[in-house]
């Protein structure tokens, strides 16, 4: 909790237009009510024990009013949480990789348009945007108050895509716009052979592919660590749920590890 108020507090000393836009967060009740609602899927309400959405979207400053692009949703995890807190004042925006460029982002864009048509009460004011992985543009500059991504960067650092999708992060946010950065974090020191193998990444390394875009950190949370994780496995991340890669073997074990141990990243783009 000191960590956290300390990165507040440097908020509002150096980013003056991020902590005006912060006094209006999302509340507990809006909370409470979106995380109970009846449209989220059970399997992925049990995950909030893992995934700790309310602790980690008030890290990241979440506001009702607020343009969000989610990056790469998915099967729409957190857009069941997002949209609904967005619909009414706000604009959540799912970005999605070109159908084009593989058949995985095509099946993914369908079934998350398929999920959004069919409950136009939470996602009928919600958005899409296609991008070029290798060409990442995700809309007019400077047009979005907060860029989320969840476990993702392991799989732009496998495509060596990384350093091009964070510009287009850092290009698309407004001044004092945040950046939050969920991912399976590895060892201090693990080389790039290990992060590519594994799925695991140093929380340095994505420091600097943050900074080298252009962002600043302001503040590190330890809401989703899992000290149970020993990150040594066969299959590297995937061998935890929700993958489980292994199948029946050790399964049990791997269950009660639980999901990956998680670093949680908050950048800033500057006011100049």
């Amino acid at each position: 909790m000191k960590a956290t108020l300390a990165a507040l507090s440097l908020s509002a000393l150096l980013f003056p237009a991020l902590s005006q836009a912060a006094e209006a967060p999302v509340s507990a009740q809006q909370y409470a009510t979106v995380l109970a609602g009846s449209w989220r899927a059970p399997a992925n309400s049990a995950r909030d024990v893992y995934r700790h959405p309310q602790q980690t979207l008030a890290f990241f400053g979440l506001r009702p009013d607020q343009t969000l692009i989610e990056i790469t949703p998915g099967g729409g995890w957190y857009s069941e949480v997002l949209a609904p807190l967005l619909k009414e004042h706000g604009h959540y925006i799912a970005a999605v990789q070109a159908p084009t460029s593989s058949a995985y982002a095509r099946t993914s864009e369908e079934s998350l348009k398929q999920k959004f048509a069919a409950d136009p009460a939470r996602y009928a004011k919600a958005g899409f945007v296609e991008f070029d992985p290798k060409a990442p543009t995700l809309g007019k500059p400077g047009s979005a108050d907060t860029v989320l991504t969840f476990r993702n960067v392991h799989n732009w650092v496998l495509a060596d895509t990384a350093p091009a999708t964070f510009e287009a992060f850092f290009k698309v946010l407004k001044p004092g716009g945040v950046l939050g950065v969920v991912d399976h974090r590895a060892k201090d020191g693990a080389s790039l052979d290990d992060i590519k193998h594994s799925g695991y990444l140093t929380t340095a390394y994505v420091v600097k592919l943050a900074t080298d875009a252009g962002f600043k950190l302001d503040g590190q949370s330890e809401i989703n660590a899992n000290p149970k994780d020993t990150k040594d496995y066969p299959d590297g991340v995937w061998t935890l749920p929700p993958a489980l890669k292994l199948g029946e073997k050790d399964k049990a074990k791997y269950l009660a590890i639980g999901e990956s141990d998680r670093m949680t990243l908050r950048f800033v783009k500057p006011v100049k």
